[in-house]
């Protein structure tokens, strides 16, 4: 599609001047990422560190607040554009376009390691259930309030009676770390955030095999998700498990593609052992150690290879931590909520509205959608599974594992990076495609960036202003990405009307940009 690419800068084609300008942008942006979150960042009520001067100074003040709301929000948006830049700079992805894109996820993550977790506080709930474990309790029976001090160690007040969704491998994970650090939360952050990082090297390393595997660039595969500012940010400076979550899975994926079978159903089956979820890819795997050509009778048989193989792991495993096949019944479960930007959820609140507005109950609705929801999600899986090429099954996989998020009422940001590097492997065009994922990887900034923000209650009057501040520049530095940077501009054109889009390509361009 026309606009969106820029013509490959002569240094990299040489492998000279290896774009030290993003990979400097963009470490600024981290770096400012990591100085806002001293501001805004989530820390445990107990942690040592609320009790450092410096600290103290700008998360009790208004002027500290607003500082460094206004610092991280811009530092999303830096690199963000560094994340554009680099793109741009290394369009027609020549050799050593690869390692430049490692560099840049070093880099910009470097910073986010330490940083205070923001985006989400979940790395919290992590700790409570380590503790779970460490007592001899069942996490997929009890909640963390069943045990003291649950809300000073940071988790979400909606973590109190919840069992946790995640898999027995991850459990074991949690009671390693509260055998190693004991319920200090900051010592306990930093680990999980280096669980989380692991998971981001390791699709680092997958990534661009599985897009070999297609044909795909495996650099600009790596670019669009795995150096994507907000998978930087959701798996290094929240600090997410589902980076170990989808690592594993990628891993298994590329094994099994090349006929490594058991080697890559034991990553899946340690995938799912981290969140249960992937075991929806469980069919696909099988498909790919079976063979692009074969036979049913072949396609079934190494089914019931997949299946057996998981679940003998899934036993062991069970069976080792005493939690049995707990995990499966979490995990059937309907779940609780919904969100306005799912489907369901939009769907949800305008039939609710409708129906409030003639006086008729609406607490039926979302339980009903929420089954219509999980019903059509099998029906396209099992469609998925037996329809399509096999050439195309990385892809079908991909648009099962999309059928469970979009068709779930609530959908996390971070859920989209689940789907986007199986997408990415397989070939994102530069056209609509591109465009989607630069749009909503920054809906999910501006939205992340104001909706988990810590401010203590003595300056609770702030909370509404500093996320509408946030908002603001967000708004403000889209439009400006958008519509006004001379570089990144031609990006966007492509979303302009017709008319406005011949007379903006007749004036004078970038010299670096031109049309394809």
């Amino acid at each position: 599609m026309k606009h969106l690419r820029a013509t490959p800068d002569p240094r990299t084609v040489t492998g000279r001047g290896l774009h030290l300008s993003p990979l400097i942008q963009g470490t600024i942006g981290s770096l400012m990422i990591m100085l806002g979150s001293y501001a805004i960042g989530w820390l445990a009520s107990v942690s040592p560190l609320n009790r450092y001067p410096l600290l103290i100074a700008i998360r009790t003040d208004y002027a500290g607040v607003i500082a460094g709301t206004v610092i991280l929000t811009l530092g999303c948006w830096i690199l963000f554009r560094a994340w554009l830049r680099l793109g741009q700079q290394l369009a027609g992805w020549p050799e050593g376009s690869l390692q430049v894109v490692r560099k840049a996820v070093w880099a910009w993550s470097a910073p986010m390691l330490l940083a205070l977790p923001i985006f989400s506080r979940d790395v919290f709930a992590y700790i409570g259930q380590g503790r779970l474990v460490a007592a001899g309790q069942d996490p997929y029976v009890d909640g963390i309030s069943t045990l003291n001090n649950w809300f000073q160690l940071g988790a979400d007040i909606t973590w109190a009676e919840d069992e946790t969704p995640y898999g027995p491998l991850y459990l074991n994970v949690e009671y390693w770390v509260n055998q190693l650090v004991g319920s200090s939360p900051d010592a306990s952050v930093l680990l999980y955030r280096l669980v989380a990082f692991l998971g981001v090297i390791l699709c680092l390393i997958y990534v661009p095999k599985i897009a070999a595997l297609h044909k795909v660039s495996g650099a600009k595969a790596a670019w669009i998700s795995v150096a994507n500012p907000l998978f930087l940010i959701s798996f290094v400076a929240s600090a997410h498990n589902d980076s170990l979550m989808v690592g594993l899975a990628l891993a298994g994926t590329y094994y099994a593609a090349t006929r490594r079978g058991v080697l890559g159903v034991v990553l899946i089956a340690a995938s799912i052992g981290v969140k249960p979820i992937t075991i929806v890819l469980l069919p696909f795997i099988g498909l790919l150690w079976a063979g692009p050509k074969a036979s049913w009778g072949r396609k079934i048989r190494y089914w019931v290879y997949t299946v057996v193989l998981v679940a003998v792991i899934m036993a062991i495993i069970g069976w080792a931590n005493g939690y049995g096949f707990g995990w499966l019944k979490v995990m059937l479960g309907t779940g609780t909520g919904a969100v306005t930007f799912a489907p369901l959820g939009a769907i949800n609140m305008v039939l609710s509205g409708a129906l409030a507005t003639i006086g008729l109950p609406a607490d039926w609705l979302l339980p009903i959608l929420k089954l219509i929801g999980r019903l059509a999600s099998v029906g396209l899986v099992l469609l998925l599974i037996f329809k399509g090429k096999s050439t195309h099954l990385v892809q079908r996989m991909a648009l099962a594992f999309s059928a469970l998020v979009v068709l779930s009422p609530i959908i996390q940001p971070w859920y989209i990076l689940w789907l986007l590097p199986f997408f990415a492997v397989t070939g994102i065009r530069d056209d609509w495609q591109l465009l989607w994922v630069y749009f909503t990887t920054a809906f999910f900034i501006a939205f992340g960036a104001a909706d988990q923000i810590f401010i203590w209650q003595f300056l609770s009057d702030l909370d509404p202003w500093v996320k509408h501040l946030s908002t603001g520049i967000s708004w403000v530095m889209m439009a400006y990405l958008a519509f006004l940077d001379p570089r990144t501009k031609p990006l966007f054109a492509a979303t302009l009307p017709a008319a406005l889009r011949r007379s903006r390509t007749a004036a004078p361009r970038d010299p670096g940009v031109t049309k394809q």
